[in-house]
């Protein structure tokens, strides 16, 4: 049965590759007036308004990493707002002339933010239980959901004190009105993101996160008020993506059902039989102008079912390399931003350097990993360009042990150095592969731009892909949450260090594989990234995030 569906997902990733003579399928022209509502909203739903507390969080972004440096705070409402006003929430607005974007924590491709965020919430003091749906411009939960008594009961049983569930979903049509049949693949590297941002602002209440990668989408689709079909536009599809569950007491969560215990979707579905729906979604884009089918199509072949828990662990390693950073995490989390340019005199410190390759390995219940309980399948191909005390070329980093000998083997180029820097740390499995300028061929492959040029380095996820997919086609959807994840854990690792960092979604594929003499599809590169000095745009006007709610009562 898989096989098909495997098929699709394989033709979908080769037609939405990027090559030199042409791009990848998208709209032959973009309308800025006309770009999609940045912000669902359900009209007719109970607003419950949070307050904006990060400001109060006094934990430090080393802290993050420091088992017991932070106190697991209680399940409040307080607590769950900081919770959001870190991950999903806005973090500051940009102005241009008449132009006003707002940006948010959790980054998103184009800043078409497709991810949503829903929580599941128990009975808590100022908020009864039920569906909400998080609104991130107006900091407030909207009430989809509100559970009768049977609703209730079976809620509080499947969850535990301290505990609650947010599920992120995506509209495809968000990143597709800009980026065509690619834009399914964007929607996925936001997940990823945004799961990282959510591990990331938790860590700062000392909380813990779940990833129920065992449920089934048709249950997240359930339980987050999907299905109600009559409550949204047919032609934005809101896809169900992942179900977490944040935990506040910091300890194993008590379920015998599964082998890592992770709670099952079955104890929580039925409680969706009681509940009643309320709110209708608000049209983001009153006029489709293109319309892309075949991401309806991968969509439909990477719908994941309910499966077995995972129980990787991630192997024993020394501690993360030290950094010097005295930025509150709040402050630091919230000052992330996408560089737009770099200048291209100052070198990166190679102790910098090699702490944010070290910060990409999982390690067994550190922060952000220990929420991505999967091997790991991701690593990177690096285009170093200013490190110092690091001769420039083209480098590869190893995420995991026992995979050498498969690349080195699959990586078909004899002139390939397999070199190990002399002051690199022994558990990192990095290497240089050529020596020599590397800044015009990373130009070339990401797709022209120069940031991936004028940077400190810039680099690709080379994927494990055949062996990903393996296990369902849904595989190919948890590859980019991973690159996701790695993305997040770069643009946190770069702000630490008083460096910026930039995603890059564009990038020629194909030319990315013949560069590393890979054939087939047994590895593929899924997501760029690019990290050095930024340059500041003096005529852009940063405002703080939520100035426009200071007036509301």
């Amino acid at each position: 049965m898989n096989k098909p569906l495997n098929e699709t997902v394989l033709a979908y990733h080769e037609r939405t590759k990027h090559h030199f003579d042409r791009y990848a399928r998208g709209p032959a022209h973009i309308n800025w007036n006309a770009q999609p509502d940045a912000f669902r909203r359900y009209a007719g739903a109970a607003r419950f308004e949070l307050p904006l507390v990060a400001d109060t969080l006094a934990s430090t972004y080393v802290d993050l990493y420091q088992p017991g440096a932070i106190a697991p705070q209680p399940m409040t409402l307080n607590n769950v707002a900081a919770l959001l006003e870190l991950s999903l929430g806005i973090s500051a607005w940009k102005q241009y002339g008449d132009n006003r974007w707002a940006l948010r924590c959790n980054p998103s491709s184009g800043n078409l933010h497709p991810t949503e965020g829903y929580l599941v919430l128990p009975n808590m003091t100022d908020m009864p239980a039920g569906v909400y749906h998080y609104l991130s411009h107006d900091h407030v939960l909207e009430q989809r959901g509100i559970f009768k008594q049977k609703g209730t009961e079976i809620l509080e049983a499947a969850l535990s004190s301290g505990r609650f569930l947010i599920g992120l979903t995506s509209i495809p049509w968000r990143e597709a009105w800009k980026y065509g049949e690619r834009g399914f693949r964007y929607c996925q590297h936001d997940i990823g993101h945004a799961i990282a941002a959510l591990r990331y602002a938790a860590a700062t209440l000392g909380w813990k996160v779940q990833l129920l990668d065992n449920w089934a989408d048709t249950e997240i689709s359930l339980t987050l008020g999907l299905e109600q079909h009559e409550d949204f536009d047919s032609t934005e599809r809101e896809m169900p993506e992942v179900m977490l569950c944040i935990n506040a007491q910091n300890d194993i969560l008590p379920y015998s059902r599964g082998l890592t215990g992770r709670l099952l979707g079955n104890s929580i579905v039925p409680a969706i039989t009681d509940i009643r729906w309320v709110g209708k979604a608000n049209v983001l884009d009153p006029h489709h102008h293109y319309e892309w089918p075949i991401i309806d199509t991968v969509l439909d072949a990477t719908v994941k079912p309910a499966t077995e828990e995972t129980n990787w662990t991630a192997p024993p390693l020394p501690p993360l390399l030290p950094i010097e950073c005295k930025s509150r995490a709040a402050d630091l989390i919230r000052q992330r931003r996408s560089a737009q340019r770099f200048e291209t005199i100052t070198p990166l410190s190679l102790k910098g350097f090699y702490r944010l390759l070290d910060s990409t390995l999982p390690r067994n219940g550190a922060t952000p990993w220990d929420v991505f309980p999967h091997l790991p399948r991701i690593h990177l191909i690096l285009f170093v360009h200013k490190v110092a005390g690091l001769s420039p070329g083209l480098y590869i980093l190893l995420r995991r042990d026992g995979i050498e000998d498969n690349l080195r083997a699959a990586l078909q180029h004899e002139h390939f150095l397999w070199s190990k820097p002399k002051k690199c740390p022994e558990y990192l499995h990095f290497y240089q592969l050529v020596q020599g300028e590397a800044q015009n061929v990373a130009l070339q492959i990401s797709c022209h731009q120069e940031i991936a040029a004028d940077s400190a380095f810039s680099l690709g996820m080379l994927a494990e892909f055949e062996a990903s997919l393996k296990k369902g086609p849904w595989g190919y959807r948890q590859l980019f949450w991973e690159a996701g994840i790695v993305g997040q854990v770069l643009y946190l690792e770069a702000e630490a260090l008083g460096v910026r960092g930039t995603g890059i979604g564009c990038y020629f594929d194909d030319a990315v594989h013949s560069l590393l003499g890979l054939t087939g599809t047994r590895y593929q590169s899924m997501y760029h990234f690019t990290i050095g000095t930024p340059l500041h745009d003096k005529r852009l006007q940063t405002l703080p995030p939520y100035a426009h709610l200071q007036n509301r009562e």
